[in-house]
């Protein structure tokens, strides 16, 4: 793998977390919501991650937009193309494969009072739990800083690269 690549992993991982910091904030922010507009309290929602590729790279999208391929073969007597970042050999990441609901059943709480209340006097909460929903978020967090301290170490690596090449 070369340093792009590994760049370009480093950044689908932030990414990646970024979207399950967001849904664990939406998932706390929603905690006590008893109606939604499709009815019902709102569900705890879950992200789900992918390894490989998202989708078609760049490259792979003007090739097809070209109906042929840009990056081919070199003519004779030229020197080899060099692989390009997320190009094949390079690492494949990680995605957000999809964001899917919590089949939890809703708590129920006795409050006649409450305007979502059922006839038998219950109300439907969402089943989200705070300490859950924290430690979720401070995983995402933790991934998130790692992943941006191996950006900077990759950063570190093609510093020290370009200085020995100007020695």
């Amino acid at each position: 793998m070369n340093l792009f690549g590994m760049m370009d992993s480093s950044g689908e991982a932030m990414q990646a977390e970024r979207v399950r910091a967001e849904v664990v904030a939406a998932n706390m922010a929603n905690a006590e919501t008893t109606r939604t507009a499709l009815g019902g309290p709102y569900r705890r929602h879950e992200v789900v991650f992918a390894a490989g590729k998202r989708g078609p790279e760049f490259l792979d999208s003007m090739n097809a937009a070209a109906g042929g391929t840009l990056v081919g073969a070199p003519a004779a007597g030229a020197l080899p193309l060099l692989p390009l970042p997320g190009a094949a050999g390079a690492a494949p990441g990680v995605h957000v494969a999809q964001i899917v609901e919590d089949p939890s059943p809703p708590l129920k709480r006795y409050d006649p009072g409450h305007p979502d209340a059922g006839p038998d006097g219950y109300v439907a909460y969402p089943d989200i739990n705070p300490l859950t929903e924290m430690v979720d978020l401070m995983g995402a967090a933790r991934a998130y800083g790692l992943n941006g301290s191996a950006v900077q170490a990759e950063k570190g690596m093609i510093a020290s690269a370009l200085d020995i090449a100007k020695s």
